[in-house]
């Protein structure tokens, strides 16, 4: 845990931690946040000051909450790490299920997915892609 900045709403002090975080890659673009509970237990913190800290990077749009399933990394958002030398880009397109991806969603082949790809660069060069699957939230 950071140390604290006198002056600053400690909910202010979590969200920056957690931004730093996504920033830095240590969350994953498109991953689940940790829960509440861990994150209480981290933080030494209380629920309602968490829920703060995820309301603020809710608002600055890195995290996307969905009722019933957590707190995701928004991996909508292109994120420029602070060395120059490695940048990450975010690309987000529909796509049709191919068979494989069909079989793992459970859904008909040429279901609509939303695929996101992102793409670490160091000095210029690809270092590495992934890429994200993911279903139409209003088919589950």
């Amino acid at each position: 845990m950071p140390t604290p900045h006198y002056g600053q709403p400690r909910y202010r002090t979590i969200a920056d931690e957690l931004k730093r975080r996504i920033e830095g890659g240590t969350i994953a673009p498109g991953a689940l946040l940790p829960a509440e509970s861990a994150l209480t237990a981290e933080f030494r913190a209380s629920r309602g000051t968490i829920r703060q800290a995820i309301a603020v990077l809710r608002d600055a749009g890195a995290v996307t909450t969905e009722h019933g399933r957590g707190t995701y990394a928004n991996p909508h958002r292109i994120i420029h790490q602070s060395d120059h030398s490695n940048d990450l880009e975010a690309t987000q397109r529909e796509i049709s299920a191919d068979s494989k991806l069909a079989a793992i969603f459970g859904v008909d082949e040429g279901s609509p997915l939303t695929e996101h790809e992102f793409v670490t660069r160091k000095n210029g060069r690809a270092h590495k892609v992934i890429r994200v699957y993911q279903i139409d939230r209003s088919m589950t």
